[in-house]
């Protein structure tokens, strides 16, 4: 069985860092494509950022290119998501994916972490 298990969430100040950890198990990474997606109080869910291993690209969404980075760790069989210069805008919950089907660079109808809430103050 799937499952996938996010981690590190929490409070933190505007320009601040965090970094996602999601735990990844029952499958391994090589045929999946991976993501982060986050839902704000009030908007639809989006994808922020995706790896496809069968290409190797990466996708980043406009609105945290250059502050978001993902990474993988296939010996642990973990994603991570780094977030730096934080703002107010991030605040959400944020979900972590994987699927042998990709839409792009992202998983697309797969498998879902139970999400983790980033909040930033201002």
């Amino acid at each position: 069985e799937e499952q996938l298990v996010e981690s590190g969430g929490g409070l933190v100040q505007a320009g601040g860092s965090l970094r996602l950890s999601c735990a990844a198990s029952g499958f391994t990474f090589d045929d999946y494509a991976i993501g982060w997606f986050r839902q704000a109080p009030g908007r639809e869910r989006e994808a922020i950022s995706c790896i496809n291993p069968s290409d190797g690209v990466t996708y980043y969404a406009n609105s945290v290119k250059g502050r978001f980075t993902i990474s993988t760790d296939n010996a642990e069989n973990t994603i991570f998501l780094q977030m730096d210069s934080l703002n107010v805008e991030d605040t959400a919950d944020y979900y972590c994916a994987a699927s042998t089907i990709a839409a792009g660079s992202c998983p697309y109808d797969g498998s879902w972490g139970q999400g983790t809430r980033v909040t930033v103050s201002s």
